[in-house]
């Protein structure tokens, strides 16, 4: 492998740390905003079980409200 690929004439470093810090940068704000969505679809799934019959059918046609009481629904 040609190194002279990694050192980019002496600038190498420079290059590959940013690379490396936005990388970890996005992987952590993905990671916390998977956490938040997930900490919200389980406070909405508990406000659902609230509700009745009726206020949960109409619930029910929304596509959303659907998607994330099926994947709750498959977490447990």
């Amino acid at each position: 492998m040609n190194l002279e690929f990694f050192t980019m004439s002496g600038y190498g470093i420079y290059v590959w740390s940013a690379f490396i810090f936005t990388f970890f940068a996005c992987l952590v704000l993905f990671f916390k905003t998977k956490k938040s969505l997930d900490r919200l679809e389980k406070d909405f799934k508990q406000e659902v079980e609230k509700l009745s019959k009726e206020q949960v059918e109409t619930l029910n046609t929304g596509k959303i409200s659907k998607e994330i009481l099926t994947t709750q629904a498959k977490a447990k």
